[in-house]
């Protein structure tokens, strides 16, 4: 490969995500590419590098640097929906750097904690059994919009204090936000709608205080912590969004790969106690993100025998990096019994994933559950048929129709 060779990027690559990360890394671990809509970046596939830029601190997020990269690189007509979600729900931890990152997410860090999220481990496991007596008696199903979503979505907004009346009506805007197929104005009829809804729920949550997440985190900013009412609705959104979209689709990938390796479900169903290590492989071999969030390099990088020049966006192959035969023989292949821990799933370095050990234990909960509940649970259609989220970023399926 040249150095000046760039790959272009299908509109479509989503749908095959791990063929196209396997096509990347044959060329190498760090690829120049042209994302679907004209942005060029450099596309990290392989596991060493991946792992090495995402703690890299000169790899930044910084969002009011992100948006001068992007009109200085992408076509004067290109959408920037997919790349940016609007400056006013864009000022959170995940696109911060040091030391504004530590403040932001030091408000966040007790209610994620193993230990609290234990403590949720009765309410997930009675959410998960509602969700199954109302799939009991059915003959087929759609496991996302019946099982996978709902759970997450539940819990999460349990967690902030979401009312119940607003969930459906937010988690249609969610899709909207990370998905790639639809047309700005929608996705900033979604972030205008969005921002006025945390807007107003965290005005409600300043006059009538409850025991929330969301409550808590007002209230440390109202005592003292530097955190402006913009960083506020965007820290809500972030909670809000990445709390569930993660869950959702780890789960939904968790039993399509169970179903398409019957010896593989077999064993799990014989030794549940192989579960928490099987979320583990899961994550690996399918796990919830594609391409992490956006970073860009303040000085020169070289990594894979790349050097990557300052003032460079650069994406990284969540999936790919999972799927890398120099870190996980045969990486092609599900195996529950894998030692899999140490994957990039959740990320690495400061931006790891907040949300990881609840990710983990509703999994968890939402798998041992299903198996136990519906012996025969079988896909109920070809796998070459199923389709895949139009996103860069969540790695999920629109659908997963069973028999149950």
């Amino acid at each position: 490969m040249t150095t000046d060779e760039i790959v272009e990027v299908a509109e479509d690559f989503a749908q095959d995500a791990h063929l196209f990360s396997e096509m990347l890394r044959g060329g190498g671990p760090v690829r120049r590419v042209r994302m679907p809509r004209g942005l060029p970046c450099y596309l990290v596939t392989g596991f060493a590098e991946a792992r090495a830029l995402l703690a890299d601190p000169r790899l930044q997020k910084n969002s009011g640097r992100i948006r001068e990269l992007f009109e200085a690189k992408l076509p004067p007509d290109a959408p920037q929906n997919g790349f940016s979600l609007g400056q006013d729900l864009s000022q959170h931890m995940l696109n911060s750097d040091q030391p504004d990152h530590t403040r932001l997410r030091k408000l966040v860090n007790k209610a994620f904690t193993a230990r609290t999220v234990a403590r949720l481990r009765p309410r997930v496991e009675e959410i998960t059994a509602e969700l199954l007596d109302a799939l009991a008696g059915q003959e087929r199903a759609d496991l996302v919009t019946s099982f996978a979503a709902p759970l997450p979505i539940t819990v999460i907004c349990e967690l902030l204090g979401v009312r119940e009346e607003d969930r459906t009506e937010f988690s249609g805007w969610s899709r909207t936000l990370l998905s790639a197929a639809v047309r700005p104005e929608e996705v900033q009829a979604a972030a205008s709608n969005m921002f006025g809804y945390l807007t107003g729920l965290i005005a409600q949550k300043r006059a009538e205080p409850a025991e929330d997440l969301l409550s808590d985190l007002v209230h440390a900013s109202d005592d003292g912590d530097s955190l402006s009412e913009t960083e506020l609705v965007s820290m809500a959104f972030l909670l809000l969004v990445a709390g569930h979209e993660t869950t959702v689709n780890l789960i939904a990938n968790g039993v399509l790969a169970l179903l398409r390796e019957p010896a593989q479900l077999a064993r799990l169903r014989a030794e549940p106690e192989l579960l928490p290590g099987a979320v583990e492989e899961f994550l690996r071999f399918d796990g919830p993100i594609h391409l992490a969030t956006l970073r860009f390099t303040v000085e020169p990088v070289e990594v894979g025998g790349v050097t990557i020049p300052e003032g460079e966006f650069v994406l990284v192959s969540l999936l790919g990096a999972n799927r890398d035969a120099e870190r996980y023989p045969e990486p092609d292949s599900l195996d529950i019994t894998r030692a899999a821990t140490g994957h990039l799933a959740f990320g690495h370095g400061i931006h790891y994933c907040v949300g990881a050990p609840l990710a983990r234990l509703e999994a968890e909960i939402a798998l041992g559950g299903l198996l136990a509940r519906f012996p025969d649970l079988a896909l109920d259609a070809k796998p070459d048929e199923l389709q895949y989220r139009p996103s860069s970023l969540v790695h999920g399926l629109e659908t997963l129709p069973v028999r149950l």
